[in-house]
C-alpha cells in the first residue's frame, strides 16, 4: 500500500501535450498569415482585372469567375487548418493513449 508513485509518465504525457499544443498554435499563425497574403494577393490580382473590364457582359463574367476563384481559395485554407487541427488530435491521441499503457 505504500508503493512509491511514479509521477515520470504522466508530467512527461503533460509537457508532450502543451508542445502539441504549442506546435499546433504555431502552425495555426503561419497558416493566418500565409492566408491573409493569399487573400491580399487574390485582391490585388482581381483588382488589376477589373481595370479592363469594357462590357456588363465582362463585369458579370469577371464577377462570376471571381467568385469562384475566392471560394475555392477559403475552401483550400479552411482545409489546411482542418488539417493543422486533424493533426494535432491524433497526436494527442496518441499521447493520451500511451498514458494508460
Amino acid at each position: 500500500m505504500n508503493a512509491p508513485v511514479d509521477f515520470q509518465k504522466p508530467f512527461e504525457a503533460v509537457k508532450t501535450l502543451m508542445n502539441i499544443q504549442a506546435d499546433a498554435i504555431t502552425k495555426s499563425v503561419e497558416q493566418q498569415k500565409k492566408s491573409g497574403e493569399e487573400l491580399a494577393e487574390f485582391f490585388k490580382t482581381e483588382a488589376e482585372k477589373a481595370k479592363e473590364l469594357k462590357t456588363p457582359e465582362d463585369v458579370i463574367k469577371y464577377n462570376m469567375d471571381a467568385n469562384k476563384a475566392l471560394f475555392e481559395l477559403m475552401k483550400a485554407q479552411g482545409e489546411a487548418f482542418t488539417a493543422i487541427a486533424t493533426e494535432a488530435r491524433e497526436a494527442a491521441m496518441t499521447e493520451v493513449s500511451n498514458l494508460t499503457k
